[in-house]
């Protein structure tokens, strides 16, 4: 059966920003996105599983790896108000949104730039909690990356919290064990898995 093409109105509002309302933990956000963006009109159930399982106080310091336009850093960094929040994404589109939602909700404590992976943050940086909806069309050499310098950028007995597929679930356990020494599996649903792992020196 044949389509008729969108017509010209119908593009116009496909341009218009998504506004997603989210309201989670007694907190609210409100958040705009576009096409071309992951999960663009809803949040996704991978982040929603991480948020649910994930437990920060009011002043950690918290890095969102590849946050898109901001979900995570923007509701972990609600529930702490007196830490810092970094969100890094190498989507200069999702960098843009992130500084949106942080103007248009408030959170001066909060902020975005551009990264290729953790690559060109202050290398002197470190936080507590890292915070990360893993890619799963990410390559094993990214994933390795990725596992690697989130420990570097880690404090002492400091935390990478992921979500990915459940399908990455045994790689993500084999190369957290490698390079941290633990992993926890937090959550498990039939499509995805929370996993914890810890920096247990300061090395």
């Amino acid at each position: 059966m044949k389509h008729a093409a969108p017509d010209f109105a119908l593009l116009e509002r496909w341009r218009e920003d998504r506004t997603i309302q989210f309201d989670f933990r007694g907190l609210h956000l409100t958040l705009n996105s576009t096409w071309g963006l992951f999960s663009p009109e809803r949040i996704d159930d991978g982040s929603l599983l991480l948020l649910e399982h994930t437990e920060v106080t009011e002043d950690e310091h918290i890095l969102d790896l590849g946050c898109g336009y901001g979900i995570l850093g923007l509701h972990l960094g609600q529930r702490a108000p007196r830490g810092r929040v970094l969100m890094v994404d190498k989507d200069f589109v999702a960098i843009e949104y992130a500084h949106k939602n942080i103007a248009r909700n408030g959170l001066s404590h909060v902020e975005a730039q551009l990264s290729n992976g953790l690559q060109h943050i202050d290398q002197t940086r470190t936080f507590d909690l890292i915070a990360c909806n893993l890619p799963a069309k990410a390559s094993k050499e990214q994933h390795y990356l990725f596992l690697a310098d989130c420990k570097k950028h880690l404090n002492a007995n400091g935390r990478l919290v992921i979500v990915a597929i459940t399908g990455l679930r045994q790689f993500i356990a084999r190369t957290s064990t490698e390079i941290f020494g633990n992993y926890e599996k937090v959550k498990q649903s039939s499509t995805y898995t929370v996993s914890c792992s810890r920096k247990q020196s300061s090395f």
